[in-house]
Parts: structure tokens; sequence; C-alpha cells
């Protein structure tokens, strides 16, 4: 179930072309087209990863959240061994995880108890381990406010992300790693990890997650390149129609002082 956590970009030679045409759609924040194309498929892997869309896509937009229930309960239901279970949890620790962060409710208890969850079901080599670490470092990092913890867990997501050859999840790690060092004030550590975060998500085509990587890498950039890649990331967010929205507060100017 790779494509459950972040892969499934369609890049490799003979890849499903369904999941080609799934990936060009969430790229570029068609989430709901997206899952609509996996309605044809039936079984646990597809309401798993039709899920997933759904979820993600209330990150970006904070919208959404009843059709990414009814989905969720239906990969739950359907699930019939325990990695298809172990998904389905991570992607309500994931959703739980989204709601709380974006202020909808606070549901910190049920994401840390379906992560929990999660863990206990999947294999330690599993495909959908390095997500779930990842998803177990937001949780630290946002919700804990831990990021030594965090750091440890976006660590093992970033090792399983290249043992599992998943680009996309490395792009995730690599920027939350920065965002670490560079609070910590590694200012060079942290440029080095929002620019591969950029890299990857540049190559991959991932247009929506392409404008919070720009400025990331802005935070950590002097002056007059800080003001470009800004620019350049406000370009990509009105184009995609103000997605992701909590980026919004990030790119507008500070008013001027009285």
């Amino acid at each position: 179930m790779a494509h459950t956590a972040m892969s499934g970009t369609g890049t490799h030679s003979g890849i499903d072309p369904l999941q080609t045409a799934v990936w060009r759609l969430r790229s570029r924040g068609c989430w709901t087209d997206a899952a609509a194309l996996l309605a044809t498929r039936e079984g646990a892997d597809a309401a798993v990863q039709r899920t997933s869309l759904l979820v993600e896509r209330c990150l970006f937009t904070g919208d959404g959240w009843d059709e990414a229930e009814d989905s969720l309960r239906t990969a739950e239901a359907v699930a019939d061994d325990d990695e298809a279970r172990g998904a389905a949890a991570c992607e309500r620790g994931q959703l739980a995880y989204a709601a709380t962060v974006l202020g909808v409710r606070d549901r910190a208890d049920e994401a840390r108890t379906a992560l929990g969850r999660s863990a206990a079901l999947l294999a330690p080599g599993s495909a959908g381990r390095p997500l779930l670490d990842f998803r177990r470092g937001l949780i630290a990092e946002h919700l804990a406010d831990s990021p030594q913890s965090a750091r440890a867990a976006y660590r093992r997501a970033h090792a399983g992300a290249t043992a599992h050859d998943d680009p996309l999840l490395l792009s995730f790690t690599w920027r939350h790693l920065a965002g670490i060092a560079l609070r910590e004030g590694e200012l060079a550590e942290a440029r080095h990890g929002f620019t591969e975060s950029l890299r990857l998500r540049e190559e991959l085509g991932f247009l929506v997650g392409t404008a919070p990587a720009l400025a990331a890498l802005a935070d950590a950039e002097p002056e007059p390149e800080a003001s470009r890649l800004r620019a350049e990331a406000a370009r990509l967010f009105r184009l995609l129609g103000g997605v992701p929205a909590w980026l919004a507060a990030q790119l507008t100017p500070p008013a001027p002082a009285a």
C-alpha cells in the first residue's frame, strides 16, 4: 500500500495509468476529482487511498471534513488485514490532527490514539511505516511542543522514505527537519533542507506543495533572494486559488508601523 503514503506520483515506468491520473489531479490540488477516479476501484487499498486524498484536502483547504469522515469510515469497514487497518488508523490520526491544528475542533487525543493503533498494526518493514513516523512527528512538534521528539520521528520517517523510494515523503521530512533547524539557529542546515524539499517537489511536479516550499526556503535566505522566493510563492498561491489556505498569513506582508 505504498501509494497510500505520499507516493503514487505516476513517475515510474509501468505505473497504473489510473494512478498517473490521480497523481496529476492531486498534485494540482484537485483532490475531489482525484478521489472520484478511485470510485471505480473496490477493496481496502483503494478505499484508504481515496481517504488519504480527502484528508489531504482538509489539511490544505480547511474544508471537506464530512466527506473525509465518510470515506474514512468506509475504509475502516472494508479493511481486511492488519496492513489495511493500520493504514486506515493512520488516516484517522491525520484527520484528527488536521482538525486540531487548524482549530476546527480539538481532537488531539483521538489523533494520538489512532496513530498508536496504526503503530501496533503496521509491521516494522511496512511501506506505510515512514508516513506513520512522519505524522507522529507532526503531533510531537505541533501538538506536544516537543521538537526533540519530533526530530527523532522525522529522522525515522526520512530513513524509511529513502529505503522505500518515496521522494514526496522525503520532501516533507526535509522541510520539517529544516524547520526545526531554523528555529534552533542552524541556518546552513535549514537552508539545505528547504532547498532539497523544494527540489524534490519541483522534480515531481507537486505544484500544490511548491508554494509552501518556496516560502519556507525564503525564511532561511537573505534579501533580496527571500523577497524573490516569497513573490514566486505568492504567484503560485494565487494560481491555485489560495491553496494551501494556511499559507496566506505567511505570505501577507506585515502592516507598516504607525
